[in-house]
């Protein structure tokens, strides 16, 4: 390179600890940067992609986002629904997986206030 500087290319298993690094209580991408010998703008970029899902061990480039969630109260809900759309709401599954990270399954009716503080934890 021009500048002297020699280029180190990184596997996923290397950005995926750096930015998870970044990730824990107090971190700074500034000071995780520095220690690792990366520019921070690079760690952002790598931030980016694991929050995409794009920084699988796989190497797959498997595109996966958080989508947002409304949970409703289902009392609106059923007021307005047919015996049979009752029954299926009463019947149904949730079915939530973070590949290294989480796994929730609900059965059956699920009770919004347990489901957000679950949801909530996740996000930490």
């Amino acid at each position: 390179m021009a500048n002297g500087r020699i280029r180190v290319r990184r596997t996923v298993a290397e950005k995926r600890r750096i930015v998870e690094l970044t990730l824990e209580p107090g971190a700074s991408v500034a000071t995780v940067a520095r220690a690792e010998g990366v520019n921070a703008n690079q760690v952002f970029e790598w931030r980016r992609a694991y929050n995409a899902g794009r920084l699988n061990d796989d190497g797959s480039e498997q595109r996966s986002a958080l989508l947002p969630v409304v949970v409703s109260h289902g009392d609106e809900v059923e007021k307005r629904a047919t015996q049979e759309e009752r029954q299926a709401l009463a019947c149904g599954a949730i079915h939530i997986e973070l590949p290294g990270r989480a796994l929730i399954s609900v059965e059956g009716r699920a009770d919004a206030v347990l489901l957000r503080a679950i949801l909530e934890s996740l996000r930490k």
